[in-house]
């Protein structure tokens, strides 16, 4: 069965600091492109990272510099290092895999989800 599945949210103060973890099975994550999104209540999935199969990763400007997306081929797991959280980074995020090794295709395998809450 091929899926993904993330850990590691919960809530936070503003300022700290939370690593998200994706691991996959049934699914070699090491030869496609890999994302990182977000939805919070009332709002439009975002975007945040993706990751090709060389490790280039492009972040959208909301976490440049503060959110940086990684992987262990050797463990199939993608890791979302989330620093200086704020309060509207609050959201349920979600890995996923792309049907290409780049950052230019759909995505065909998703997590289902973790919930991340940044309030003081």
């Amino acid at each position: 069965q091929v899926q993904l599945v993330e850990s590691g949210g919960g809530l936070v103060h503003p300022g700290e600091s939370l690593r998200l973890s994706c691991v996959g099975s049934g699914y070699n994550l090491s030869y496609f492109a890999v994302g990182w999104f977000r939805q919070a209540p009332g709002k439009e999935r975002e975007g945040l990272a993706c990751m090709n199969k060389y490790g280039r990763t492009n972040y959208a400007n909301s976490v440049k510099c503060r959110f940086t997306s990684s992987r262990d081929n050797a463990k199939n797991t993608l890791y979302l290092q989330m620093n200086s959280l704020r309060a509207e980074d609050t959201a349920v995020y979600r890995c996923a895999a792309g049907v290409l090794w780049k950052c230019a295709g759909t995505y065909d395998v998703w997590g289902q989800g973790t919930q991340v809450t940044v309030s003081p």
